[in-house]
């Protein structure tokens, strides 16, 4: 009886140390991905502004066409970067999140 209550104490403390490890990592890859969206933000918002100081200083209709088109088609390849980027660091996040389990299954197995 005594052996089994110390098993399951073991078995319980593993599960706990499990689940630890789990948030540890997810609250590095939460940090890292709210890190880089606010980088994103700040450079978005940046480049917004310069092109509307362009804008305003523009001396023709084809000059300010011009700097919108060129500031649509860099926005929007910041922004499929950005994308793939935050895709790439959920997907790392589900992966490293998904050890800990693993280790787990791999002993019961």
């Amino acid at each position: 009886m005594i052996k089994n209550f110390e098993d399951m104490q073991k078995l319980g403390q593993t599960n706990v140390d499990t689940a630890m490890k789990l948030f540890g990592e997810w609250n590095k890859s939460w940090q890292v991905i709210a890190a880089e969206m606010s980088d994103y933000t700040k450079r978005s918002f940046e480049e917004s502004t310069a092109t509307l100081e362009k804008l305003m200083s523009s001396k023709s209709v084809e000059q300010a066409v011009e700097i919108q088109t060129s500031y649509a088609k860099r926005a929007y390849d910041d922004y499929m970067q950005q994308v793939s980027k935050i895709g790439g660091l959920y997907a790392s996040m589900a992966k490293d999140a998904y050890k800990p389990v693993e280790k787990i299954l791999q002993k019961g197995a």
